[in-house]
């Protein structure tokens, strides 16, 4: 009878899923095991007037809520009866303004987010995302034909994953420096060209270069230039400029003189003593 109950009020609740206003909820669960649902929210990903966004409109759906067991690969499985998904991007928070996008890496990757995330699944077509918004459910994370690993299968795979290989590791480090330096000479090709030209108002824009290059920000560099300004600071100090510092250096002088006297006189006495009178 308890059992009845518990499954009585369980089925009423889904069936009044209470959502934040313009989402819909789409109900999933981790395998058939399990008999409570986790609720994912969705919403057509949409911008105000005039801005832009790096998300396409009309084929992209905003997720709320994903689960830590919910992957960019098994969410994009959820929701591909949807219509053929294009991409599929978990972040941590949602994106307030354009970012410039840096293409993913296979061997450095950001630190795994431990809770709950949003995500941005963009569609091929616009169908796609009406159809999301309708979609029911529970839907099934882990099946036998695309299980999802957890507790220590999932730790094992995630450090056998986390080995690179050195040859391809090797190479997307050139392709990323080389990029890099790329960039950086367009930008300071950019500053030459932009250096002593004034803009529309007249006003000309000051940068940090000079003719002397900059010293590196260094441990060792900051060393020698403080070492340096104490030998100057040691050169300019001024000696015996007070009266009373000439009577200290004179008095430190006698004293030497009389201390190195009496060190001579005890060193002729003892050549005396150990003098012996020697005929042959």
């Amino acid at each position: 009878m308890v059992a009845r109950g518990r499954k009585r009020v369980a089925q009423d609740s889904e069936k009044g899923i209470l959502s934040p206003p313009g989402y819909s909820a789409i109900p999933i669960k981790f395998s058939e095991k399990q008999q409570s649902s986790h609720y994912l929210y969705v919403r057509e990903h949409k911008v105000r007037e005039g801005t832009k966004s790096s998300w396409p409109q009309k084929r992209t759906l905003f997720v709320l809520n994903v689960p830590p067991y919910c992957t960019e690969e098994c969410l994009s499985r959820l929701l591909s009866p949807c219509g053929p998904v294009q991409s599929v991007e978990l972040q941590e928070k949602p994106d307030l303004a354009e970012s410039a996008k840096e293409p993913k890496s296979k061997f450095f990757h950001r630190k795994p987010v431990p809770g709950f995330q949003v995500a941005y699944v963009v569609f091929q077509k616009p169908r796609g995302v009406a159809a999301a918004l309708a979609l029911k459910g529970p839907l099934l994370v882990s099946t036998e034909s695309h299980p999802v690993k957890s507790g220590v299968c999932k730790w094992i795979r995630d450090y056998a994953d986390s080995v690179p290989d050195p040859e391809a590791l090797r190479v997307e480090v050139d392709t990323f420096m080389e990029t890099y330096d790329q960039k950086m000479a367009e930008e300071e090709a950019k500053a030459k060209e932009e250096e002593g030209v004034p803009d529309e108002e007249g006003w000309v824009k000051v940068t940090r270069r000079g003719r002397r290059p900059v010293l590196p920000r260094t441990e060792a560099a900051s060393l020698r230039v403080l070492e340096r300004e104490k030998r100057k600071r040691a050169r300019k100090e001024l000696l015996n400029f007070y009266a009373w510092q000439h009577r200290e250096t004179k008095m430190e002088h006698l004293a030497q003189l009389r201390k190195k006297f009496q060190e001579d006189k005890q060193r002729i006495e003892l050549m005396r003593a150990q003098r012996k009178f020697r005929p042959y």
